[in-house]
């Protein structure tokens, strides 16, 4: 049985195909139009899934949307009913594209879908699971556990915003859920709003910036008491209540109102690229803290109702790393799983299973793993294709055909100080580069962090970077109890690691502080002393697991730095040529394309290092 899943038309659009219960192929649509976050039909991650199996859409059995486009309506209806008069003028200009997105939503699939090939309507079931249960399917069905608690969490789907349930083979049942307009997702949103940064893609920067608040200080203290008795009742369950005097995004085209924001707290909305001071930083760290107790509550509220020994996660809050990072520090649960696509872009993957297992009711194949497959489930390139791509640029490289030998010197290169770009095999998954897409450092440099972010990463400078870390070495390091194959778990670095911090550290400006050195692995090593962890098993990335246990062999330390290949506001690289670009635009030193070697002072001259600002938008 073959099932599309398509995500699309509110931000990070994706197409995924599951054969026989398995995932097989799955891609965002921004990493080909290259436009970050685009959440246009994924006509080309359809094209793209579809030409992996080698099959047209009449050999699909149906075709699965991950929400319901006219419970949504329904719900953009009857909130701008209930805050009426509010909202009138963007009610009046919103209108005409809710009716073509939400009302005529089946022709404008049927439209897309013919785009990419022919095939009768009357013949292709199409599907429209609910929102939250895409999420929920997303990751249960992902999952490698007969049975499971699902918490998801998320600015909103059709009428719901968080859910508490429960799988079992083949079936998922759901307890609660919280209603539009309260919303743990909105509410970071808004928060992400008003210290500068974008809604929808910047909430990973504000999780970034929150470690250099200052824990136990009296602003934390009274940030944290305004949110809680101004913005948010917190239930015992986890659920929560919004004073919606003091937002504005279930009517209008901001997060909040802005003036009562700034009475509130005391300082104006920070602008984007303006300057942070040590108020932004604390108020991102009290609403990061609120978050977690949030989050921990739901689970607490579900461990009660279920019992269970495994907890699934999905939604956009669900990539909140140091809130899942806490959470399994709760013990609650003995597993957590984490979809890595746990955003929108995952639902694509859930809408597919809910229709597989839930609709045509297969059941599950049991496994020992989770079924993403490492999240390598996007395009791949062969050695010809990235040849003929270096001939295009008339770029210098080395081929080297045994892959230990090109780990070997790809680990001394590492080792050396370098920052190498590397592109294997399939592409991921979701938001995280794991190995495949990768830019590449020493975690032992001091300067290695700085270096990323201001001379290839072109971002702000208080950005923390990620170990990917051998599966086998990772309790060494960090204080994590389970693996973190997702990138999707924050601990502590073990103490033997970490070096004396000056008696004035906590009050420190922020940018003195950012450069302490605070460990013997400073370039992964975050202001609060925590790591993003990627735990990388051989299995799933052989590859990736032979560099960094060649690194180890060098270096003694069995860890590297890694972060996306793409620079700020850009996707992740896609093809050879991308990755060429993005090295040659950079201040790389070296690419490691399949079995190629680019050194950078070999290349031809390149003329177009910054034109990428115009290119990409920044996020």
């Amino acid at each position: 049985m073959k099932i599309l899943g398509i995500s699309a038309f509110y931000h990070d659009s994706a197409a995924a195909l599951i054969i026989d219960g398995e995932i097989v192929a799955a891609a965002q649509e921004e990493r080909f139009t290259r436009k970050k976050a685009d959440h246009s039909f994924p006509v080309n991650a359809i094209n793209y899934c579809l030409h992996h199996e080698a099959i047209s859409i009449i050999d699909l059995d149906a075709v699965v949307f991950y929400d319901k486009p006219l419970l949504k309506f329904e719900r953009l209806l009857e909130t701008y009913y209930g805050f009426s008069p509010k909202g009138v003028a963007s009610f009046v200009t919103a209108i005409p594209a809710w009716i073509k997105e939400k009302v005529f939503l089946k022709k404008i699939i049927h439209d897309e879908l013919s785009k990419i090939g022919s095939y009768s309507k009357k013949d292709l079931k199409l599907l429209f699971p609910e929102h939250h249960l895409s999420h929920a399917a997303s990751a249960f069905f992902a999952s490698p556990y007969k049975e499971a608690a699902i918490l998801t969490i998320d600015g909103v789907g059709e009428w719901a915003t968080a859910s508490l349930g429960y799988g079992s083979g083949n079936t998922i049942k759901n307890f609660k859920e919280l209603h539009f307009p309260h919303s743990v997702g909105l509410l970071y949103s808004a928060f992400t709003y008003f210290l500068g940064f974008r809604v929808n893609s910047g909430e990973y920067k504000l999780m970034g910036l929150a470690p250099y608040g200052i824990p136990g200080s009296k602003e934390v203290e009274t940030y944290i008491q305004i949110i809680k008795s101004k913005l948010v009742k917190i239930n015992e369950d986890g659920s929560v209540w919004l004073n919606q005097k003091y937002f504005h995004y279930a009517t209008g085209l901001r997060m909040v109102q802005d003036k009562k924001w700034e009475k509130l707290f005391g300082f104006k909305r920070r602008l984007s690229e303006a300057e942070i001071e040590q108020h932004h930083a604390n108020l991102a760290y009290a609403i990061q803290l609120v978050t977690e107790e949030i989050v921990i509550a739901m689970a607490r509220e579900l461990k009660k109702l279920t019992n269970s020994e495994n907890l699934c996660l999905a939604g956009g809050v669900a990539l909140n790393c140091v809130a899942n990072g806490k959470l399994e520090k709760e013990g609650l649960f003995e597993n957590i799983f984490v979809q890595p696509a746990a955003g929108d872009a995952g639902g694509a993957v859930g809408a597919a299973y809910a229709a597989y297992h839930l609709f045509y009711g297969n059941k599950r194949e049991e496994s020992d793993t989770d079924k993403m497959m490492g999240s390598y489930l996007g395009p791949e390139f062969s050695d010809q294709e990235i040849a003929h791509t270096a001939k295009s640029f008339s770029a210098v490289y080395r081929k080297i055909d045994e892959f230990k030998d090109l780990a070997q010197e790809a680990a001394q290169i590492i080792s050396d100080g370098n920052v190498v770009g590397w592109f294997q095999g399939r592409m991921e998954f979701g938001p995280r580069a794991l190995g495949n897409r990768s830019i590449l450092g020493d975690a032992r440099n001091k300067d290695m962090q700085l270096k990323l972010n201001l001379k290839i990463k072109y971002r702000e400078s208080f950005r923390p970077f990620a170990p990917s870390v051998l599966t086998e070495d990772m309790k060494e390091y960090f204080d994590l109890i389970n693996s973190s194959p997702y990138m999707l778990m924050v601990g502590q670095v073990k103490e033997k690691y970490l070096n004396k911090l000056p008696e004035n550290y906590q009050s420190l400006p922020i940018r003195e502080r950012l450069y302490v050195n605070r460990s013997q692995i400073p370039a992964i090593t975050h202001i609060d002393l925590s790591a993003r962890v990627q735990s990388v098993h051989k299995e799933t990335n052989p590859r990736y697991w032979e560099l960094i246990n060649a690194y180890k062999k060098i270096s003694g330390f069995g860890l590297i730095v890694n972060t996306s290949f793409n620079v700020r506001g850009e996707p992740i690289v896609c093809t050879p040529e991308e990755a060429y670009r993005c090295f040659m635009r950079t201040e790389m030193d070296y690419l490691v394309m399949g079995d190629f070697i680019f050194n950078k002072t070999e290349q031809p001259a390149w003329n177009q290092k910054s034109e990428w600002q115009e290119e990409f938008k920044l996020d």
